[in-house]
């Protein structure tokens, strides 16, 4: 027989309305104790209570699900992230509808239509625009967190990278290795994290004396674009000593155009990525990188959009988190500068 919250609340002792809490989410905003909430979880683990959302959503005007819109899921850094988030989401009993955005503002818009037909509790979102006028109107009924990416000057809460400083420290590290020609192949230039990384590479170089010297490249966070980019390159007047990819997508490009010219790196050119991912250090030689918390952006994205669906508080955090640099041996010290 199917059990129902009157069975957990005479295994407990506690009240229904208690027990409503807590599988709410909402023990926090009435003060119900980590030990009550405790024994409440355990009892619907051993009762194998399974709630009635069809009855909860009527009851209490929710879904219990949110959206979750990223471009190109392809992407490893995307995919990544969307783990932490329907992982974190599951903690509080809700359900996510991932959607793919494939970069395109007019898709990302349809998307959104669609959620809100949905009726969906709330939205987090890689957005791909410029002009954030409608996320800002669907946030004054419908909660919004941007992750990765962001607007300046405008209200709609977020997570992020500081982007600028991963950069900067990356652009830093080739200069202090003796590079001063460093090709910098970017993503899509309306996206603040192409912004926002290219304005850290520019600023170490012109700190360096070396502004003169930038070059600057490509539109798209893909291979595709690393591949092109890298091989137009390395057939100029002006070849690089170094290429910094703002993504690891665009570094499995870069390192393909090198290995069908028997570049060989870090011996012929230096390289270094923005993005972590496991697979760089299974490259050959392991790949020097910039790496983010996405582990953390996950985690507080679903907690910021849950305390706003939960407990119903104003979003404003504009948060970035600092980026960390993993040295590995892609990266050759220059002895002359050339």
């Amino acid at each position: 027989m199917k059990k129902t919250l009157i069975d957990v609340s005479k295994k407990t002792g506690y009240s229904i309305s208690t027990i409503s809490r807590v599988l709410n989410g909402k023990s926090e905003k009435y003060r119900i104790s980590q030990s009550a909430k405790e024994v409440i979880l355990q009892s619907v683990k051993e009762l194998d209570y399974q709630p009635d959302i069809v009855a909860q959503s009527l009851r209490n005007n929710t879904t219990y699900t949110i959206g979750l819109l990223v471009p190109h899921i392809d992407n490893p850094f995307f995919a990544n992230i969307a783990s932490v988030v329907i992982r974190e989401a599951q903690r509080y009993n809700y359900t996510v509808m991932l959607i793919d955005t494939l970069e395109d503002p007019v898709q990302e818009n349809k998307a959104i239509d669609s959620l809100l037909s949905r009726k969906i509790d709330g939205i987090i979102l890689v957005p791909t625009g410029e002009n954030p006028s409608k996320l800002e109107e669907i946030s004054a009924k419908t909660p919004i967190v941007l992750i990765d990416r962001y607007f300046e000057k405008h209200n709609l809460p977020y997570v992020a990278t500081d982007n600028y400083v991963g950069a900067y420290q990356a652009t830093k590290l080739l200069l202090e290795s003796g590079h001063s020609k460093i090709l910098c192949i970017q993503g899509p230039d309306i996206s603040i994290t192409t912004k926002e990384r290219v304005r850290g590479y520019l600023d170490a170089l012109r700190e360096a004396g070396y502004q003169d010297n930038a070059m600057i490249r490509g539109n798209e966070f893909s291979i595709q674009n690393g591949y092109i980019e890298t091989k137009l390159a390395l057939n100029s007047t002006t070849k690089p000593t170094a290429i910094f990819a703002l993504s690891s997508t665009i570094l499995l490009g870069a390192v393909k155009a090198l290995n069908e010219h028997k570049v060989r790196i870090p011996q012929d050119m230096s390289i270094i990525s923005f993005d972590d991912n496991l697979y760089l250090d299974y490259l050959n030689p392991p790949i020097t990188r910039i790496a983010q918390s996405l582990e953390n952006i996950g985690i507080i994205a679903v907690k910021m959009l849950m305390q706003k669906i939960l407990e119903e508080t104003e979003l404003h955090s504009e948060i970035l988190l600092k980026p960390n640099i993993i040295k590995r041996d892609s990266i050759k010290v220059l002895t002359d500068r050339k």
